[in-house]
């Protein structure tokens, strides 16, 4: 069950970012009933956040908060062992997967250096948190290069996905997938990533 919930004041296509994390979920193989959150925060709220848990002043743009730890099966990674809830054991109890937290004001900013819309910055934030919560991370140039490549390729084939379904939306403007997000990581599964 994926929970979008829009507590930014700022106008964001809900249903397309909970059309994202489902696909995402569904294409690495988390049980689909796994729980996932996705909330939007204004400046003020991700500003408390990030110096509570990141220790950083400021906003952010995305904060990943992981409740279990999971990893899809066959991807290399910091949690390559533990793969509950992956498309082999579909049997098996849905997980909890955590909450990611985005902030459209601090979207809106990248989106226009970048020269694409926020809505695609937050889709690609949205893809970004997911990954952290199922243990990606990119701290060194192997993992990054596994992580952006991964997110890259998601958003590409969700995008086609949804054309294809004719569903494109209002935004027509999207930023290269693969681009990397200007945020802070956590640490692990007590915090944020």
């Amino acid at each position: 069950m994926i929970e979008v919930v829009n507590e930014s004041g700022e106008e964001a296509d809900e249903l397309a970012l909970e059309d994202v994390a489902k696909y995402v979920l569904a294409r690495l193989g988390i049980h689909p009933l796994a729980e996932l959150s996705v909330l939007l925060v204004d400046e003020s709220a991700m500003t408390e956040l990030h110096e509570k848990w990141m220790d950083e002043p400021g906003p952010t743009d995305v904060l990943s908060f992981p409740m279990d730890e999971l990893r899809p099966p066959g991807l290399s990674g910091a949690s390559a062992s533990s793969s509950r809830g992956s498309g082999d054991d579909r049997e098996s109890l849905p997980d909890l997967l955590g909450d990611v937290v985005l902030c459209p004001p601090v979207a809106q900013r990248q989106a226009r250096q970048a020269g694409h819309s926020p809505q695609a910055e937050m889709e690609m934030l949205c893809v970004h948190g997911i990954l952290h919560l199922l243990g990606y991370d990119h701290a060194d140039p192997e993992e990054e290069a596994e992580m952006f490549g991964l997110q890259a390729e998601l958003l590409r084939s969700w995008r086609a996905d949804r054309t294809e379904r004719g569903d494109r939306g209002e935004d027509q403007d999207h930023p290269d997938p693969g681009g990397r997000a200007d945020h802070q990581d956590g640490e692990g599964p007590e915090g944020p990533r």
